[in-house]
This record gives structure tokens, C-alpha cells and sequence, in this order.
């Protein structure tokens, strides 16, 4: 008997798993004498990263971490900046840091990002980190292509020998997810918006990672039948009503008509990302205080 195609993968479900998981170690962890701290810098008043941000700390807050929030004004100097991200580095109440991207165009986010303690870096965009990752693990990894790792697992345990496809190659998911891949033994294709006879090498992709930031772009002839579909994408188009919503990189009701499993955009992999970033601040205290780096959210690890 044949399996349905179009199962739609719950990123929410995962995501509260993963955080009920989280949860049970931190309260652990505290036991123990230890209360993970995560501080995050927002620089200006943009709404979408407010909004993002008041998020962040409440779900900090649900699964028992300390929550430590960080306001600057747009017209901060970057040495002001520099100078927050170095005594939250020596604070040895915070265990994870991040800077809200993106930053002001006055400041220069390489340096910052480069500033934290990559200890502390639970972002995982900290140089040292990425090369962990590229040399084989060890350190932190970014949070949207850990969770996009976990989701896909979620419908396909086993990945060894597989092919897998990742449309993007940006230093926050598109590369990063490829060297995930690659230790999960799969063999990866990295393309992007300039390949040449792009529909074709999706349709070789048993895994379609979809992180080329175009709205819709992916169609659904695109699909091997029976793939994997991980929509990273997020993009605000306008309706005809004049209001606007979202959509991912995959016009989602095409493909879902020849994939196997594919992520809804939104319900997919955004709800993942907070939860890896707890899970992420959750590794770095552990490893802060000496202890083991997961237990019961390990389960969900790539």
C-alpha cells in the first residue's frame, strides 16, 4: 500500500515537543544550582523585530530560563554596542546572547556578531562557530537550520544517502544547513537564484531545503514525487484586498500535490527557530557549568 502524499509537517507541534523538552532539563539544571540566562540587544523601535523579541522572552520565561532584554536606541554609537555585547560576555548570569538582526546601517554586524563570546553565541553566526560546524560539530548551530534539521527528521529519521537540495547559500541557513546534511551522510547539491537549469536539479532532491528568499519561486513541477519539502522561506505579499500574508519560497499547494511531507509557511519552520534558541541557550549552560550539554532535548538533535 502506497503512503498519501501532501502530509503537512506541524511546526508548531514539533516546536512545543522540543520546548516541553527543554523545559524538563532546565528545571534540572536549576535543581543543580544553574538558571539559564539568555539576554538579547534589540537596537530601534522596528515593530516586526519588537514583536519578535516580546516573544523570545516570554517563551524564555515558560520554560524556566531568565530572560534579560536590552533596548538601544537606532542612534547608538557602535562602541556603545560593542561595549553592552562585552558585559554580557563577563556576566556569568547569561549564558546566551543574541543581537537582534538586522542592525542599524551605521553599524557593522560582522564585528559585532564577532564580539560575543562564542560560548555565548547562541545565534551560532560567531566565525568560530561556523567552522565547528564545517569541521564536524562542537558548537553552536544556527537556530533555523538546527530547526529545520529536526523537522525534517521528524518525518524521515534515517537520512544517510539520500540527496538533498538546498536552494540558498547564505551564512545563516543555506550553508550552514548543507554541512548538516553532509555529517547526516546525505549528498547535497547547494544551488541558488544563478543556477542554470535550476527546475531540473530540484527535481533530482529526495530533501528540497527552499532558502533563496523569493516569494513562490519553486514550483510545483519542481517536485521529485515523494520528496521532502522544508519551506525556510518567509515573505509578505500583497493581496487584492490591499492588505498583505505570508508565503515561503514554494507555492505550497502545487508541491504539496507531488511531495511526500512539506513545511506550511507560516506553521512550519518558524516556530522552530525560538525553540532551537532555547535549546541553543540551554547547550551553552550546561557546557558553562561544566555539566553535560543535553539530556532529554538531545533527542531531537540532527
Amino acid at each position: 500500500m502506497t503512503q498519501p502524499f501532501g502530509r503537512v509537517i506541524d511546526g508548531k507541534a514539533v516546536a512545543a515537543e522540543l520546548r516541553r523538552d527543554v523545559a524538563r532539563d532546565v528545571a534540572e539544571l536549576v535543581a543543580s544550582g544553574c538558571q539559564p540566562g539568555l539576554a538579547v540587544i534589540l537596537m530601534g523601535i522596528d515593530p516586526a523585530s519588537q514583536v519578535y523579541v516580546r516573544n523570545k522572552a516570554k517563551q524564555t520565561r515558560e520554560v524556566g530560563m531568565a530572560s534579560f532584554e536590552h533596548r538601544l536606541p537606532a542612534t547608538a554609537r557602535q562602541t556603545e554596542l560593542l561595549s553592552l555585547v562585552q558585559q554580557l560576555n563577563n556576566d556569568p548570569a547569561v549564558h546566551g546572547i543574541l543581537v537582534q538582526l538586522p542592525l542599524p546601517g551605521h553599524i557593522d554586524e560582522r564585528i559585532v556578531l564577532r564580539a560575543i563570546d562564542p560560548a555565548k553565541d547562541v545565534d551560532g553566526f560567531h566565525p568560530l562557530n561556523a567552522g565547528l560546524l564545517a569541521g564536524g560539530g562542537g558548537g553552536l548551530v544556527p537556530c533555523t537550520p538546527l530547526g529545520s534539521m529536526i523537522l525534517l527528521r521528524s518525518v524521515r529519521p534515517g537520512l544517510r544517502g539520500a540527496h538533498a537540495v538546498v536552494l540558498g547559500r547564505s551564512n545563516i541557513v543555506g550553508k550552514p544547513i548543507a554541512q548538516l546534511l553532509l555529517a547526516a551522510d546525505c549528498t547535497v547539491t547547494v544551488a541558488h537564484s544563478k543556477t542554470e537549469r535550476l527546475p531540473d536539479i530540484c527535481r533530482q532532491a529526495d530533501f528540497l531545503i527552499a532558502a533563496i528568499g523569493r516569494p513562490e519561486m519553486i514550483q510545483g513541477d519542481w517536485i521529485k514525487a515523494g520528496a521532502i519539502v522544508i519551506d525556510v522561506g518567509i515573505n509578505r505579499v500583497p493581496t487584492v484586498d490591499g492588505k498583505t500574508r505570508l508565503v515561503g519560497d514554494v507555492a505550497f499547494e502545487d508541491a504539496r500535490q507531488r511531495a511526500f511531507a512539506i513545511t506550511p509557511v507560516p506553521g512550519g519552520v518558524g516556530p522552530m527557530t525560538i525553540a532551537c534558541l532555547l535549546r541553543n541557550t540551554l547547550q551553552a549552560a550546561r557546557s558553562q557549568s561544566g555539566g553535560s550539554i543535553l539530556s532529554s532535548a538531545g533527542k531531537s538533535l540532527p
